[in-house]
């Protein structure tokens, strides 16, 4: 089951998903954790904070947790 991450805006690039799903908490934090791990994004590998997510879009992290981007 994925958790529901609801956004306001038409997109939330990666980055600032991860800080809205408090998976991380600064950018400092973001950036090291992208390069090094990186998530899935709809199943393809992302390294990229400025990534663009749209409603449906899923995020998966290395430690099992998915996330799915809503809007209001």
């Amino acid at each position: 089951m994925h958790e529901q991450i609801e956004i306001k805006t038409e997109y939330i690039t990666l980055g600032q998903f991860l800080k809205l799903a408090n998976i991380l908490d600064s950018g400092g934090m973001i950036k090291q954790f992208l390069q090094e791990q990186g998530v899935l994004v709809n199943g393809e590998k992302e390294q990229r904070r400025g990534r663009k997510l749209y409603p449906n879009d899923v995020v998966e992290i290395d430690n099992g947790e998915s996330f799915v981007v809503i809007s209001e």
